[in-house]
């Protein structure tokens, strides 16, 4: 009888329920799908108890769907999307919507903490620019909108810890995941007590911090009763969706990097010592001693699923005459327009921008419509236009010290060979293909398999598990083609900028 290991992606659109094999290879596989919510402009939120809910259903159709059975899984992982903030009560209920990480409404509060305590001894300690998309601001707008439900709070935990905490009736906070948190000591790994003072977040709120591969607890007996997973199988803390596709892409050592193309974009760098930049994003690596530094952008394949549920209809309609899909179609048409998309450029800033820029007021924009323009050519433009977000972080990166030479893609945009490859001739890099649709799911599982024993290192996890597929090598002719757009692409929001911010 077989031995496997579940892993749970919770990511913005959907949570992703997955088997995996000592050798890396899908059992089966299945998506159960959640809303985000967008009740006021700048607000993007979620109900955690829909994940939950959706990660119940998931199991359930992933044992059978590969016909496992419960007593043969032997290890549960878990990552999530970034910079939640659920509060929970001493009960375990959720006391607010999560603001997702595309959520600005504590723009204002951001702003006066950094008046108040320093942004730069902020930074100091956290490794990260205080920004509203952060947990660390969302806590503070719920003590001043909600003082009374406030007041219930007995944790703040991140996604993957409350699917861990409905897994296993324990709080926690893995390294990964710290860096939300801005009283997260980034090169200790540890809480900064008077950093949380000064932020106004209790100590009570903050769970102790496992590293990412540590088993956290057992599934309860609640949890077997709504999932049909064997009471007492191991569950590890798990780590952030983004550093667990970076594991899961082959990336482990220092240097390596992977880039990401789900629902949003960037990319990050595997370093051994601690680099953090204001205009990028730091965090641990899902491997400890490991950091992350971070491009994080929010117009990555959500831009083009955006543009696919606006503009798409008649691809969605013909598809179903075709062994195709909508998002193929997209692409054909975008084959059609030759590199530089006619001087026509996007910028991809669709609810507001994350790094390098760290404007949430900044707006998308298509540039150079003329009556020679085709929609091919509004759908090649986006997909450079995400990939000079991606070059303007690696410049970023560079100017503090960390050089990208290749990158790993993964997360469904790495499926389009024609934005991969984009995405090659703009950078200049090489870029390597593992299989990108089960990367972060994959990491997850390395991490459960780290915990329990089946691999003894991480390089041998990753030796074990992760196969390239494919490998794009950039065109130069074509790169050169492209720095003309982009030194366009960097001008127009530096000089839409104060147009943007007018309200």
């Amino acid at each position: 009888m077989g031995q496997f290991i579940l892993s749970i992606d919770i990511g913005t659109s959907a949570c992703k329920v997955a088997i995996f094999d000592r050798k890396g290879i899908v059992i089966a596989s299945v998506n159960e799908g959640y809303p985000v919510y967008y009740p006021k402009p700048g607000y993007i939120e979620q109900k955690p108890d829909e994940w939950w809910e959706a990660t119940c259903k998931g199991i359930k159709k992933v044992l059978e769907k590969g016909n496992v059975t419960p007593d043969q899984i032997v290890g549960v992982g878990v990552d999530g999307q970034s910079w939640s903030a659920i509060a929970i009560d001493k009960e375990g209920k959720v006391l607010f919507n999560n603001p997702i990480w595309m959520d600005t409404r504590a723009n204002d509060i951001c702003i006066r903490l950094n008046q108040e305590i320093g942004a730069d001894q902020i930074f100091s300690v956290a490794g990260n620019p205080l920004q509203p998309s952060y947990s660390t601001a969302k806590i503070r707008w719920y003590q001043e909108s909600y003082p009374e439900q406030y007041k219930k709070i007995d944790k703040i935990l991140q996604s993957n810890s409350y699917i861990v905490y409905k897994m296993t009736n324990m709080a926690s906070q893995e390294k990964s995941q710290g860096y939300g948190l801005h009283c997260f000591h980034l090169q200790k790994g540890i809480w900064d007590k008077e950093m949380a003072s000064s932020l106004g977040i209790p100590m009570s709120f903050l769970p102790d911090i496992y590293d990412c591969h540590d088993v956290v607890g057992g599934v309860s007996d609640e949890c077997a009763r709504q999932t049909g997973l064997l009471a007492g199988t191991p569950v590890v803390a798990g780590g952030l969706d983004a550093a667990c596709g970076t594991l899961g892409a082959g990336v482990y050592a220092n240097g390596q990097t992977q880039e990401q193309g789900g629902q949003a974009g960037g990319m990050s760098i595997c370093t051994d010592l601690y680099t953090a930049s204001p205009k990028l994003i730091c965090s641990f690596h899902v491997i400890p001693d490991k950091w992350l530094l971070q491009g994080g952008t929010t117009g990555g394949g959500g831009a083009l699923r955006w543009f696919e549920g606006t503009f798409g209809d008649y691809e969605r309609e013909l598809a179903k005459t075709k062994d195709s899909s909508s998002f193929a179609l997209l692409d054909e048409l975008a084959e059609q327009i030759a590199p530089g998309s006619d001087g026509m450029i996007f910028l991809p800033y669709l609810a507001g921008e994350r790094s390098p820029i760290w404007d949430p007021d900044s707006k998308g924009v298509y540039y150079g419509i003329d009556f020679n323009k085709s929609k091919a050519h509004f759908v090649r433009s986006l997909l450079e236009g995400v990939g000079f977000s991606l070059l303007h972080n690696l410049e970023e990166a560079e100017a503090v010290g960390a050089h990208a030479q290749m990158l790993r893609a993964m997360g469904g945009a790495a499926n389009s060979r024609l934005w991969t490859q984009i995405k090659a001739d703009i950078t200049g890099r090489r870029i390597e293909v593992p299989s990108s649709d089960t990367a972060t799911t994959l990491g997850a599982a390395i991490l459960a398999g780290m915990g329990i024993g089946w691999y003894t290192s991480y390089e041998e996890a990753v030796k074990e598990t992760v196969k390239v597929t494919r490998v794009h090598e950039p065109d130069m002719k074509k790169h050169e083609i492209y720095q003309k757009n982009y030194q366009t692409y960097r001008r127009l929001y530096e000089d839409l900028k104060e147009t943007m911010h007018k309200k």
